[in-house]
């Protein structure tokens, strides 16, 4: 075995309640699970990484990479806590971002509401300038509409600025000059350019995203800097990685210019450490299921990939209603997120129906049986009530949870309202965050096309498996998988990253008139962007290198995403192209259509570390019957009454271990609740397989 100094990995996970920690050290792995500080995010990080480095008996200094990823800027946008921010774009076009795509997301709702922008109208300001599609000067950028610009942004405390002019992806020069003279007069200002963070066209996802990065920036700054210091002053001295929404690792510099591309860094991790999972257990298509303190997050894979996208919605206005949010054009690993987890807040509403989340408890105060100011009903309250969680053994025996509390939020939130004893009050929640969250299972598969039942169930995260089995019979899934340390799951997933960085650029071709010499310098000048990004971080690892073009027919409002050769093109390959893009859309919709010209909008390539296979799962070999440590009263579902179930320690569990539901499997960073209908074994892997009884029913 390679010494732990030379391999040693340190992953940091920043959630709404938790921050994760997880150290890689050789075949050995240390977590720690310690409260969020939403106030000095910095400070929970420490302590989780004092805990690790006790625990382990590694120095800082033998750490040879740290990975981090966190939901900051996510929260900073949901909750607009963001900087304030200013947008400057081209003359004429300042409401761009508030007309949006002139639609009606919810047709027949005549009070629709929609996503109010993040800059406001009286600080958008244009500047007289004006380029063509092209990237043609049509008006010579006027520098002194921009210098009347620089005490408008003193007199309303302007902290950063998004710069954002029509057309500005097919030419940066006038956004460059612009910046360059704010810079000049305000050193201190944070400056984001569209051509920079977004050079893709489509003026209003492109503006959207430029303000949403001027609007996290100086907030990811001050955190990323002071976390990178005190990392210092402990002895870690290699280098600093994040976590993209994308599932590649950047570095600490590029980060910091695009924090947006840290929104949903978090998730990411856990779908990257499903992908590989569902790889080693041959599992084709999978549902990763990610529940922690705040959020549930849903994700499908398919032949060991997450679903990809190049935009997603932040903020929206309306649950699961797409076009209700603020666009986001960043490379994301696309999955659902909804305010369904461990400390989602639950409450009898005017109907007298019982509703669960999006609001949380967060970290502080917590949920009412932390016993720190919350006086909420959370679905960890539940929780306790039902018997899922042991309130003297929580977080390892770390963290002691009051009963007594939980009755009593409970009581005054559900169980009087509607005149419910606690076990039902507390099992009626957990029915409804259950179906909260199959509903946005069933809509996001329909949404893509995708058949939910019939899938295997990836579960990890603090909540996740006290609730795996629950959803897997609402959604008709027969096979639960639980990894080692599911419950700091997406910093392990961290671990399992490549270093990568992705860049796009829009320019316009068209196939029948193919320059061969145009496309291989834009795909050139993208090329040296990634490697200077990846490079430093890949600390030698070989590199692969993807590439693909967003094509479409001649007069379609929409592209598809074809993979591209990597390789010179010639002139001659525009047939190829044509070829390949008529490939990709028949697989797509069956058909092509005849006689209409293909053209490219835009281009993609990705430069990353090569991610090594994962081995296949290997077989137990002989099965047993494990021994409980204990057991205690839990409140089952199925018969709507309380039974006596064994409890068994995760960690005495040995490969090839066989158990029958209900049952109850305790490790220091969550809780496994076997359902009744369902059987748990440990498979060659050490992960536990949930697996429903042949004739067992929904």
């Amino acid at each position: 075995m390679t010494s732990p100094e030379n391999v040693a990995r340190l992953a940091v996970d920043i959630g709404g309640t938790f921050t994760d920690i997880a150290l890689e050290a050789g075949d050995k792995l240390y977590t720690s699970k310690v409260p969020t500080t939403p106030s000095a995010p910095e400070e929970g990080v420490l302590s989780g990484v004092h805990k690790v480095i006790e625990q382990s008996g590694i120095a800082p200094n033998r750490i040879k990479l740290i990975i981090h990823g966190t939901t900051l800027a996510t929260n900073a946008l949901i909750e607009r806590k963001g900087a304030k921010t200013a947008l400057i774009t081209t003359k004429g076009h300042r409401d761009s971002v508030e007309m949006a795509y002139e639609n009606r997301f919810a047709q027949y709702d005549i009070n629709i509401d929609r996503p109010a922008p993040l800059v406001p109208r009286f600080l958008r300001w244009p500047v007289d300038e004006r380029l063509g599609p092209d990237g043609c000067v049509i008006r010579a950028l006027d520098e002194q509409s921009v210098r009347e610009l620089i005490p408008l942004i003193a007199q309303h405390n302007i902290e950063s600025v998004a710069i954002g002019l029509i057309h500005g992806y097919a030419n940066p020069a006038h956004e460059i000059r612009v910046g360059e003279i704010l810079q000049a007069a305000l050193p201190d200002l944070k400056i984001s350019l569209s051509s920079e963070v977004c050079p893709e066209i489509r003026e209003y996802e492109r503006q959207s995203t430029t303000c949403a990065n001027a609007y996290v920036q100086p907030l990811m700054a001050r955190y990323l800097s002071r976390l990178e210091t005190e990392l210092s002053k402990l002895g870690f001295d290699c280098p600093f990685t994040l976590m993209t929404s994308g599932g590649g690792l950047t570095d600490l510099e590029t980060a910091i210019k695009f924090p947006i591309r840290l929104v949903e860094s978090g998730p990411a991790g856990g779908a990257i450490l499903a992908s590989q999972i569902a790889s080693e257990c041959r599992l084709d298509q999978v549902l990763s299921f990610d529940m922690g303190g705040t959020t549930a997050k849903l994700c499908l894979i398919d032949e060991a990939k997450p679903l990809t996208s190049r935009t997603f919605e932040v903020d929206r206005v309306y649950r699961f209603m797409k076009g209700s949010g603020l666009p986001i054009r960043i490379p994301v690993i696309e999955m659902v997120e909804i305010g369904s987890g461990g400390g989602s807040i639950a409450r009898v509403d005017e109907l007298g129906r019982i509703t669960v989340g999006p609001d949380s408890a967060g970290a502080d105060p917590g949920p009412a049986c932390y016993g720190h100011g919350g006086i909420e009903a959370t679905v960890t309250d539940a929780d306790v009530l039902m018997g899922r969680i042991d309130p003297d053994n929580f977080a390892a025996g770390h963290m002691k949870l009051s009963l007594q509390a939980s009755d009593t939020a409970m009581d005054k939130a559900v169980a009087s309202p509607l005149k419910l004893d606690r076990a039902m009050a507390a099992y009626a929640v957990a029915e409804m965050v259950g179906e909260t969250m199959a509903s946005a299972a069933r809509v996001h598969s329909a949404e893509w096309g995708k058949d939910i039942s019939g899938r295997s169930m990836i579960a990890f995260g603090g909540a996740a498996p006290l609730h795996a089995g629950q959803l897997a019979r609402k959604l008709g899934i027969d096979t639960v998988v639980i990894p080692t340390g599911a419950g700091v799951g997406s910093a392990i997933g961290f671990l399992r990253a490549p270093v990568a960085y992705d860049v796009v650029r829009s320019r316009f071709h068209a196939l029948d008139a193919f320059n061969a010499a145009a496309a291989n310098s834009i795909i050139e000048e993208m090329r040296l962007e990634a490697l200077s990004i990846v490079e430093p971080a890949a600390m030698g690892v070989a590199l692969s290198e993807t590439r693909s073009a967003f094509m479409r027919y001649k007069g379609q409002g929409h592209e598809i995403s074809v993979d591209l050769p990597v390789r010179d093109l010639t002139d001659s390959d525009g047939e190829t192209l044509a070829s390949l893009f008529a490939e990709t859309y028949i697989r797509l919709y069956g058909r092509t259509i005849p006689d209409l010209a293909v053209e490219i909008l835009s281009w993609t390539l990705t430069i990353g570390t090569e991610v090594p296979a994962p081995e296949a799962e290997a077989s137990p070999g002989s099965t047993s019957t494990p021994t409980p440590s204990g057991c205690r009263k839990l409140f089952d579902p199925v018969i709507k009454d309380w039974c006596e179930v064994n409890v068994y320690d995760r960690d005495g569990l040995e490969q090839g271990a066989e158990l029958s539901g209900p049952a109850i499997i305790v490790e220091g960073q969550t809780t496994t609740i076997v359902p009744s209908g369902y059987n748990a074994t440990v498979n060659g892997l050490s992960y536990l397989v949930l697996q429903r009884v042949n004739g067992e029913t929904s």
